[in-house]
């Protein structure tokens, strides 16, 4: 028996040997960066009775480490996670869904893109990206204690590029294409008007000449994927002459309110003219949005056709395509993707592949490539960095005409009372000549249908000074945004450009009381932005249609779904939590919108989802007609309010997740909201909230909650921008610096 107990011995060491390798084989493999040149920076951090940051500095680079310290000292956590997808390396914190993430960074070549591109960038934006990776590394050195990677730390400004590059796309739908196509499913692309001589896709000619769409109607795991399909926003510019006083922007951001695209609010100021307030994304040096002393902007997310899919040809190697009648070799690498289980990563094989027309998926249905604006391009890190600093509108388009940014609509204003808005997307600049359906899969053996850059500025849809006085947009099509005296002719607008037409709830609802407006002031636009009604228009009239024409009583179980529909048969389309019918309706109302919103091609099951809404009721609150509030919550550490508002209304209360107890807690919706007047001869004035507190990730802070009662109460907090005010109201003020 000696032979069995060595066998056993044995069989222990190589499973402890194993354990040791799959437990620390991730960090050796990734390796570390190099850390950003030696350079000593010294920023000053005043913080206000709410905790948020005003950063200063000699110069912008010191701005930017201060910046850096700043959110690490409120949010290092998620900081560290943001840090870890822009090295391929989530999976080793978050696992599986970590490793999706991953496995698009390889296939978008983040890295690679970053490499080549960052160095092009002009000095200021590096040292600014520089600077900022230093006050990580600074951070992580100085807290050791918090770092979750092994190997995580140092960083430099390519790993922030790369952060870039692997997260733009997806505000624009790019995980609604890969998604489905990773898992070899169906494929819906509908964005425009019909093409000219192109048949609409899912039509009988469309099916005859075999280009039929694919219909993706179910939820794909993939970064930023349903979840980037609802981002929404609000956003509204009003002229001194329609506010009656000051000129007016009003930014109202749908984000998730926690996680890498969970805004952070902050002041930024240098003595090399860098003077600005807003709100950027974990991982970045400088705000997205807000205002300097002359102007401001803000951002909601639209949806042109930014991507076009090729079937590739494949030889039957598998390794070769064919382009223009020549065979071609597929660039193809084996990436390993780090996936956490326990305590153990694993590493897992995924083969990534490349053609000339983009990143190549393979699924049961063959090859296809992927091409999509604004990629393999990192210039959107110094256009941000540049309309920062602007001083006017020109300097300001001068930028925007850049293309750089790759997608989101912008709303402007500025002191000396020009408001514009800016279908702002970095679309393909698809040949016209050419006769293709782009709606559709693409023939990959044609070079002519690869394109090159994006169309001109020129070309993209905007309206600069409206006569009406006022612009806005909230997620619809850019032919209503000032009026219908302002608004853009559908017709000046070349379908192949893939704009959406599309409204939302809370188009509707804003075009409507801005055009009933005669004054625009503070006290109408307050009503306007938190109004909780729903038009009966669009998927909601459809909905409701569906409800009327139900039976009055259901002999399936629930009992109480026929009670439910007479409610909702009656409800007054204000989720404002004052009607019977507004809890049901909440429950209702979201996956028709995230339906619509994502074109899918079937809606959900009406009967299905009332039934779904009474056993929701019954079961957590005894009774089909709770009081809204009682329902939807505003959640944080022991903090538990009530909220209004509902999925597509102008006071948005869009996603949750449901609690044991039964409530339904946001968490993604209102999230920082910004409030700027420029009054005739005054300085810049503003106001701002968010849903939780500064500290977003560090309940023992008292600014881990302490907005929240003001957020569900619709009040904003003023900002202190000009640095007496700062000074003024500073709660907390000091001086940091790196060891170098």
């Amino acid at each position: 028996m000696a032979w069995v107990k060595r066998s056993a011995f044995t069989l222990i060491v190589l499973l402890i040997i194993a354990f040791v390798i799959l437990a620390t084989w991730e960090p050796i493999a990734a390796g570390s960066s190099d850390a950003p040149a030696d350079r000593t920076y010294s920023a000053e951090i005043i913080r206000d009775e709410f905790g948020v940051p005003k950063i200063y500095g000699k110069t912008d680079a010191d701005v930017a480490f201060g910046v850096a310290i700043a959110q690490a000292e409120d949010d290092f956590f998620t900081l560290q996670d943001v840090v870890a997808m822009s090295r391929g390396r989530y999976g080793a914190i978050a696992g599986e869904e970590g490793a999706t993430f991953d496995y698009v960074y390889h296939l978008l070549d983040a890295r690679g893109t970053a490499s080549r591109e960052y160095p092009k960038l002009p000095e200021d934006s590096r040292a600014l990206f520089e600077a900022f990776a230093s006050g990580l590394n600074q951070y992580a050195e100085d807290h050791p204690d918090e770092v979750k990677l092994s190997n995580l730390f140092p960083v430099n400004g390519e790993d922030v590029a790369a952060g870039f590059v692997l997260r733009q796309p997806f505000f624009y739908g790019l995980a609604n294409v890969v998604g489905p196509l990773v898992e070899g499913g169906d494929l819906r692309r509908e964005f425009g008007p019909d093409i000219p001589g192109f048949p609409r896709e899912g039509s009988e000619p469309a099916k005859e000449a075999g280009t039929e769409s694919m219909a993706k109607t179910g939820i794909h795991p993939l970064p930023w994927g349903e979840d980037a399909a609802l981002l929404g926003s609000n956003a509204w510019a009003v002229s001194p002459e329609k506010s009656g006083g000051p000129t007016t922007l009003i930014s109202n951001s749908h984000q998730p309110l926690r996680g890498g695209v969970a805004w952070y609010e902050l002041t930024v100021e240098s003595e090399e003219g860098w003077h600005f307030t807003g709100a950027n994304f974990p991982g970045s040096p400088f705000p997205f949005l807000g205002h300097n002393r002359h102007l401001g902007w803000t951002n909601t997310v639209n949806r042109p056709d930014m991507v076009d899919i090729y079937k590739l040809e494949m030889n039957d190697a598998g390794d070769q395509y064919r382009l223009d009648g020549e065979w071609r070799d597929l660039e193809t690498k084996t990436v390993f993707l780090p996936v956490r289980m326990g305590p153990v990563v694993l590493p897992i094989p995924r083969k990534v592949h490349r053609s000339v027309h983009g990143p190549v998926i393979e699924n049961d249905n063959g090859f296809f490539a992927v091409r999509y604006g604004g990629m393999e391009s990192v210039e959107q890190l110094d256009a941000y960095y540049r309309i920062n600093k602007a001083t006017n509108f020109e300097e300001w388009q001068t930028q925007m005409a850049r293309m750089a940014i790759p997608s989101t609509n912008f709303i402007y204003a500025d002191e000396t009372g020009n408001i514009a808005y800016v279908y702002n997307a970095a679309i393909p600049d698809r040949p016209e000549d050419v006769k293709a359906d782009w709606r559709n899969v693409l023939d990959g053996t044609r070079s002519d249908l690869i394109w090159e850059g994006a169309v001109d500025y020129a070309e993209l849809p905007k309206v600069i000074n409206p006569a009406s006085g006022w612009l806005y947009n909230a997620n619809n099509e850019p032919f209503t945004a000032a009026g219908a005296a302002d608004d853009i002719a559908r017709d000046s607008v070349s379908p192949i450009l893939g704009v959406e037409e599309k409204q939302t709830n809370r188009s509707r609802r804003a075009y409507k009381l801005l055009s009933e407006s005669s004054l625009l002031d503070r006290a109408n636009l307050e009503r306007i932005k938190y109004d909780t009604s729903y038009e009966r228009e669009g998927y909601v009239a459809d909905l409701w249609d569906e409800i009327e024409a139900m039976d009055s009583f259901f002999t399936t179980e629930p009992a109480g779904t026929g009670e439910a529909a007479e409610l909702l048969k009656n409800w007054d389309f204000t989720a404002d939590g004052k009607g019977r019918a507004d809890a049901l309706a909440l429950l209702m109302i979201r996956d028709f919108m995230s339906a619509e919103y994502q074109n899918k091609s079937e809606m959900p099951d009406v009967r299905e989802m009332l039934h779904k809404a009474v056993e929701h009721l019954t079961e957590h609150f005894g009774r089909i007609d709770p009081p809204m509030s009682d329902l939807l919550r505003l959640r944080q550490g022991e903090v538990d309010l009530p909220l209004d508002g509902g999925s597509d209304t102008l006071r948005a209360s869009t996603t949750w997740e449901v609690h044991e107890d039964g409530r339904l807690s946001l968490v993604h919706g209102d999230s920082f909201i910004q409030w700027v007047e420029w009054n005739e001869g005054e300085r810049v004035f503003s106001r701002s909230i968010q849903p939780f507190g500064s500290a977003i990730t560090r309940p023992e802070s008292p600014h881990h909650t302490d907005q929240m009662q003001l957020f569900v109460d619709h009040k904003l907090k003023p900002v202190y921008f000009w640095r007496e005010d700062v000074l003024a109201n500073a709660k907390r003020r000091y001086t940091v610096t790196n060891s170098n």
